[in-house]
């Protein structure tokens, strides 16, 4: 299994990007692509039109979430990976750490790039 931590900063209030992505309406927004998310813990989602699933797990609002997270690429073999988005007041917003737990061997880096390109580039933009 491998582990990545990537994070971006964004020029919003962390209260606002917490309740953004646990929003379907906004979540789909800033990244261009259909998210449907229940937002309570339990909660199931699917984001990029059901290419990403999960569960929210835990919820310190708003400073961290807790996901269980799959792709439509993991083996039925392979147990869910875990996300965890820290949320940290800075100077010009918020910092945003994302650290991606138990992904399946060999698709660690696709995964860091696919959340620079899919979900950072997009939420800079929408954030901005």
């Amino acid at each position: 299994m491998e582990n990545i931590t990537v994070s971006v900063e964004l020029p919003d209030k962390k209260e606002i990007v917490f309740n953004a992505w646990l929003d379907s309406e906004k979540h789909s927004a800033f990244t261009g692509s259909e998210a449907v998310i229940d937002p309570s813990i339990g909660g199931s989602f699917t984001a990029w039109e059901g290419y990403i699933s999960g569960k929210t797990l835990e919820m310190d609002a708003p400073n961290r979430i807790l996901q269980s997270w799959r792709t439509t690429e993991f083996s039925d073999a392979d147990s869910d990976s875990m996300l965890e988005i820290l949320l940290q007041t800075i100077t010009n917003g918020t910092l945003l750490t994302l650290k991606h737990t138990n992904i399946p061997d060999g698709q660690g880096d696709m995964y860091r790039e696919g959340w620079e390109e899919y979900y950072f580039r997009p939420m800079l933009e929408y954030f901005s």
